[in-house]
């Protein structure tokens, strides 16, 4: 019942043994993983990996960290690959003033006409929000998009605002973390209807492995400290964020 809404199979800490790991996941009980791209090339290689596993499905687009180095028709190329039927939401998309390397308008500018390209082409959107809350917020609220905030790092007032847009909340390792206050907290009080679980595969590995290498079959640990905070059951926690991600993206995994 593990579904993966945020992973980065593409990533080079998977260039060893990606195709084994792949195919092994499904023994782990991993039944769904969105591959995000972070912009032209890797969101075409998502597609690929979609194309080749039954339980991958692609989310395309252009990150702020990624943004300096968008083409100037990245609209029309976003366009030209969120054609194909395994394609299932526009991201990762969002901004990061944490690293800020790349000019905050445009990020702005690259975010928002995002934004606007998953309005018109009704797909959900996948979002990135590192420090950068307000203006996050500022736009989802002007474009109303369907979609999640992924790996959300905001309180739970901010949590609550995101889900009355009509939004999700994304879940991963961070809730497993020494004095992860907020995380804990948002996890316990999100709408069972309303969060996801993710790792961001190879990144935000949970405890016990935090670390090292994350892959999806991971989420057990997550969704195990988000059981224990509610007071619920493991399979519970993993069936509700299953059937909460196969509604946002549309599909049956």
């Amino acid at each position: 019942m593990i579904f993966d809404s945020h992973a980065h199979y593409d990533d080079e800490a998977f260039d060893l043994d990606r195709d084994e790991l792949l195919n092994n996941l499904s023994d782990k009980g991993v039944c769904g993983i969105i591959n995000c791209g972070v912009d032209i090339k890797t969101s075409e290689i998502s597609i690929g990996f979609a194309e080749k596993y039954p339980f991958i499905r692609a989310a395309v687009g252009i990150h702020p960290q990624t943004a300096n180095e968008a083409p100037s028709n990245y609209i029309d190329e976003i366009i030209r690959i969120a054609k194909d039927k395994k394609v299932v939401a526009i991201g990762e998309i969002g901004l990061d003033y944490y690293y800020d390397n790349t000019v905050r308008e445009v990020q702005l500018e690259i975010f928002e006409k995002q934004l606007i390209l998953a309005n018109e082409l009704n797909l959900p959107v996948i979002v990135h929000d590192r420090e950068a809350h307000k203006d996050t917020l500022d736009l989802l609220k002007k474009h109303r998009p369907s979609g999640v905030v992924h790996c959300f790092s905001g309180r739970v007032e901010m949590m609550h605002e995101v889900v009355s847009l009509g939004m999700y909340i994304g879940l991963g390792g961070a809730v497993t973390f020494k004095n992860a206050k907020h995380p804990v907290a948002v996890a316990e009080q999100v709408p069972i209807d309303r969060f996801l679980l993710e790792t961001d595969a190879p990144y935000m590995t949970p405890v016990p492995y935090r670390g090292k290498r994350c892959n999806s079959s991971h989420i057990i640990y997550t969704a195990a400290k988000i059981a224990e905070v509610r007071g619920m059951e493991c399979n519970k926690v993993l069936s509700l964020a299953r059937d909460n991600a196969n509604r946002l993206f549309s599909l049956e995994l």
